[in-house]
């Protein structure tokens, strides 16, 4: 009998070790406008607050308003590069995109596709021409071409001291005439500054 509880008692012993040393990661739904700061890097919070901040600023901007009042048709924007000047890796695809969405969805502009995109509607076009019916086959040349081109950067200023460091991001975004190339708006949020402090790590 001793022998049986000697045993079940070193069992219950690996069992607890190995559930503590578990490599299943414990995953916590939260909701989606939920604020976290794990590393103190950039993340979607600072995507949203920049995003928002730079959005009202474009679509409010008395050039902008009074450019689309003068348009015949709605003005035709093309997304040109956001880059990343910044000391970390930033997706800055996820900021053109998001401001992309929110300006065409609120009527006031259209925008052309770009890049790869663009790409591989041309190379579907001179595919149709070859292989598709003539009554079908998306005709080449007719491309609507863009009245101004959204570009922007991302940058950081970090200063150190010790265990310590202060990260302000500097985002900024332009939306340029093609033809003339006056710019039509321009702004920069500068509002995400964080302190990190990671006791024995190197910042």
């Amino acid at each position: 009998m001793k022998k049986f509880v000697q045993t079940a008692l070193v069992i219950a012993a690996v069992c607890i070790g190995l559930a503590a040393c578990s490599t299943v990661p414990k995953v916590t739904r939260v909701d989606a406008d939920t604020q976290t700061d794990l590393s103190g890097y950039w993340n979607d919070t600072d995507v949203r607050i920049v995003c928002d901040s730079l959005i009202k600023a474009c679509l409010e901007s008395p050039r902008v308003t009074l450019e689309i009042a003068n348009k015949r048709r709605l003005p035709v924007i093309l997304i040109g590069s956001f880059r990343n000047q910044s000391d970390e890796h930033i997706d800055t695809s996820i900021i053109s995109k998001t401001m992309e969405i929110a300006i065409f969805n609120s009527g006031k502009a259209d925008f052309v596709a770009g890049g790869d995109t663009r790409e591989e509607l041309r190379a579907e076009r001179l595919d149709q021409e070859g292989n598709a019916s003539e009554d079908t086959a998306a005709a080449l040349g007719n491309e609507t071409g863009a009245d101004f081109l959204l570009t922007g950067s991302v940058k950081t200023i970090v200063d150190r001291a010790g265990k310590t460091a202060t990260r302000t991001y500097f985002v900024s975004a332009e939306l340029s005439n093609i033809e003339t190339n006056t710019r039509l708006w321009m702004d920069q949020n500068s509002e995400i500054k964080k302190i990190i402090k990671i006791p024995g790590a190197r910042l």
